[in-house]
């Protein structure tokens, strides 16, 4: 067995204070793939609550998380609907299911205030794919939403959501380019008119 020759080497000590690195932020702009905005749920494992949960635990795990949507689901893992911080800061929904149902704060649950699957907007990925980013809002342009969710189907053809895109991201990601004239974008429309340089 031959072995290698091995010559340990004495571990540095600080002289100063060390930096971090930090990967460095893509630089995109409009007429990059719409793929580079997308949050994709096979890199980044998406956050998610049943049902039942109360809404303060809900809102707990979205700030430990350091999310702004949450995914509502059943027992089988189906997604029922999203939950953002705005439901969850907001109170017209909170007071509204605590009104429609006679119940007390703590009783409400992520499934009362949710935004159901069937009212979200979708597209799915071999669309998102062939899109720049400027494709996409103008896509999007007449959507209130600040989420997009992508679809894909699995090995069984069972439709999944590949990730999501959000109107937020999208802004942060092209930078100068729209966040200097929307200091934060509530929806794609927010971005559509600072492309397109028109109101909608």
């Amino acid at each position: 067995m031959n072995q290698v020759a091995f010559s340990p080497k004495s571990l540095i000590q600080f002289s100063t204070a060390p930096r971090l690195t930090s990967p460095e932020a893509k630089r995109l702009t409009t007429d990059s793939s719409a793929l580079d905005v997308l949050t994709d749920f096979r890199a980044l494992k998406p956050q998610s609550v049943t049902a039942d949960t109360p809404i303060d635990e809900a809102h707990l795990k979205m700030r430990h998380s350091g999310v702004r949507l949450l995914f509502v689901t059943d027992k089988q893992e189906h997604c029922l609907g999203i939950l953002t911080s705005k439901e969850l800061i907001g109170t017209r929904r909170i007071n509204l299911a605590m009104q429609q149902r006679n119940l007390d704060r703590d009783e409400i649950t992520a499934e009362m205030v949710m935004t159901s699957w069937s009212k979200l907007s979708a597209m799915p990925i071999e669309q998102l794919s062939a899109l720049t980013i400027e494709d996409l809002v103008l896509v999007m342009e007449d959507v209130t939403e600040q989420h997009l969710l992508i679809t894909e189907r699995n090995a069984q053809r069972e439709l999944t959501i590949r990730g999501l895109v959000s109107a937020n991201d999208i802004q942060n990601a092209v930078g100068r380019e729209v966040s200097t004239v929307v200091p934060m974008a509530r929806s794609f429309a927010d971005i559509c008119q600072v492309i397109t340089g028109h109101d909608l």
